[in-house]
This record gives C-alpha cells, sequence and structure tokens, in this order.
C-alpha cells in the first residue's frame, strides 16, 4: 500500500515536481470503457490521497470530459498538482488544420476545463511528422507561451524519430513514449540524449494497455467503447497504442515468457513498472487505472527496490530477440 507520499523527480529543463508515478487520465474520457463522474472523482481523490502529484489526460479524452473530470475534483482538493494536457488531434486540427489561432483556441478551452488561467504542461497530441519537421508549431507553442497560457511545452510522439525531431529545440520540456518491457529501444536510441538536453521522459503505456498486469488470457474480451477492442489491430488509430503494436495472442505468449524472469516477490505489473523507473532518463510513468484499487496499487511501485543490472540486461536481450520482431508499426 501507498503511505502517501511518492517519491518526486524534476521534469526535464522545467521547475516542474511530478510524483515518480503519475495518473494516465485516457479512461476519464470513457475510451477504456463507459465511466461516470462518481468513479471518476474516488479515482482523482484517491491519486491525491496515495501522493500522485502529476496526471496526464488531452482534448480529445472524451471530448474534453477527462479534463473537465480533472478540473472539477483538483482545484478542490489539489490546486497544485501539475496537470498536462494535450493538443493536435481533434476534429479540424488533425491532420492538417494546425495553426497557431487553432492551438491557442484549444488552449483557452482547455484552461475553462481545468478551471487553470496557465496550464502547467501544453504537450503536442501524436501530431503527424511532416508538422513536427516544419517547425511552425514550435513557434506557435513559443507565443502562446509568452502570452501566459501555458508555462511549458513538450511533444507526446510515436517513433523516436519523431522524438529526435522534437529535441532539435532547445526549449521543449518534455516528451511522452511509449516505453515498457515490450518497447524497450529507447534505452539505446533516445534517453542519453534526452539527458544531455534535460529533456524529461513522460511514459505513456507502461503496461501495454494492461496486457502487463499478465492478467489477460484468450477469454479475455474489452467493452466496445475500449480502444483495446476496435483498435486492437490499428483501425481507428495508431496500432503502437494498443498493446505495444504486438498482436494480442502473440502478446500473452510474450507475457507468460516475462513472468519467468519476474521476482518472487513482486506482481507483474509492479515488475513492469518498477523496471521503467530505474531508469534515470524518465521522470514519471503514468498509468491508468479504471478503480481506487488500481490507483494504489500503481502508487505503491515507487516504493519497491530497483532491479538488479544482471536482470536487466536479460530482459533487454530478450526484447531483441523475441519482442521487438513481432511490433507491427514504427519504434
Amino acid at each position: 500500500m501507498s503511505d502517501g507520499s511518492i517519491k518526486s523527480r524534476i521534469l526535464g529543463s522545467s521547475a516542474l515536481k511530478v510524483s515518480e508515478v503519475g495518473l494516465g487520465c485516457w479512461q476519464l474520457g470513457g475510451d477504456f470503457g463507459p465511466i461516470d463522474e462518481q468513479t471518476a472523482t474516488a479515482i482523482l481523490n484517491q491519486a491525491v490521497n496515495d501522493g500522485i502529484t502529476f496526471f496526464d489526460t488531452a482534448d480529445v479524452y472524451g471530448d474534453g470530459q477527462s479534463e473537465s473530470y480533472l478540473g472539477k475534483v483538483l482545484s478542490d482538493i489539489a490546486p497544485d498538482a501539475v496537470i498536462a494536457t494535450k493538443y493536435g488531434r481533434g476534429g479540424g486540427t488533425y491532420p492538417d488544420g494546425y495553426s497557431l489561432t487553432d492551438l491557442r483556441d484549444s488552449v483557452k478551452r482547455a484552461q475553462d476545463r481545468l478551471q487553470r488561467d496557465c496550464l502547467d504542461l501544453l504537450q503536442l497530441h501524436c501530431i503527424p511528422k511532416s508538422v513536427l519537421s516544419n517547425g511552425a508549431v514550435f513557434d506557435w507553442l513559443r507565443e502562446v507561451q509568452q502570452e501566459g497560457h501555458i508555462a511549458h511545452f513538450g511533444a507526446s510522439v510515436e517513433t523516436l524519430e519523431e522524438a529526435k525531431i522534437c529535441l532539435q529545440h532547445d526549449d521543449v520540456a518534455s516528451l511522452q513514449i511509449i516505453f515498457n518491457l515490450m518497447r524497450q529501444r529507447p534505452v539505446t536510441e533516445l534517453f542519453d540524449e534526452a539527458l544531455e538536453k534535460k529533456v524529461g521522459i513522460i511514459v505513456r503505456l507502461p503496461l501495454a494497455s494492461g496486457m502487463l498486469t499478465g492478467k489477460f488470457d484468450q477469454n479475455t474480451r474489452f467493452d466496445a467503447s475500449d480502444h483495446r477492442n476496435f483498435n486492437k489491430d490499428g483501425e481507428a488509430f495508431s496500432v503502437g497504442e494498443t498493446f505495444s503494436g504486438i498482436e494480442f495472442n502473440k502478446g500473452l505468449a510474450l507475457i507468460e515468457r516475462l513472468k519467468t524472469f519476474k521476482p518472487a516477490d513482486f506482481n507483474m505489473a509492479q515488475f513492469a513498472m518498477r523496471w521503467i523507473l530505474d531508469h534515470e532518463a524518465v521522470s514519471t510513468i503514468i498509468p491508468g487505472a479504471s478503480s481506487p484499487k488500481q490507483v494504489t496499487q500503481n502508487a505503491a511501485t515507487a516504493s519497491l527496490p530497483e532491479l538488479d543490472k544482471a536482470l536487466h540486461q536479460k530482459l533487454y536481450d530478450y526484447y531483441v530477440h523475441e519482442v521487438e520482431p513481432l511490433i507491427r508499426c514504427e519504434i
């Protein structure tokens, strides 16, 4: 159980102090199945009680529903919590509607929903590589920052190539990436440069859409509104966002093998998340939670001991030879 005091790390070059375990709030938009306000409130209250100080959301999670829940609850019980939201996947914006006016308007709507005069962190939300490469969007972020609407900005990206494009901009505070036992390549391809440039790493999908909990089997079924049902093969958006891009049944087999590496006193979710936190470049992980109990279980990961280096090497070798060849998207 968490004692309500999670260790914190500084997010990149910003002065933002964030809990090592944050809360991903995609599920508060109903994208993992329906969720009501009572459940959302209970989850957020538990997160604050467990010492979580970092919350990640986006304007498109439930068409603003996730942001609204966060604003309503946290403004009362945790007004100093760090909230990161995103811009770039909304209707009329993605894939080619980007402009300074569009960005600014999106930020103002997010401010209203989050009940914040200034957003702590605004992240580009998996926007096209061509838009990132053009660079104008970063100038727009700077302008909105100078206007006082956002304190810091970063980017949530799909690929390592996109991450490196963002690293060319010295004022990018953070990168949000997919990183877990089934997507390990950032260890060798990204982390050293991120550390050198003081860019914080926010890890999404630390449990590979729940696959790494070890609780799924061939009989597992997901709600029709759950992306693990409608996007399992990339039908709606990048296949990499669901089960880390690995076909479900093949993922199940990989997890069975990964269980053999797990220390006896860890469960699979703890093992998977502790492994991530062992990396110096990582500022915070943002597992989701569908219940207060899950929040507490996730938060407790920060107090677990680090895994030994020999185990890290074995896990990386296993990834390179057995896991990476099964990923169905660019990494």
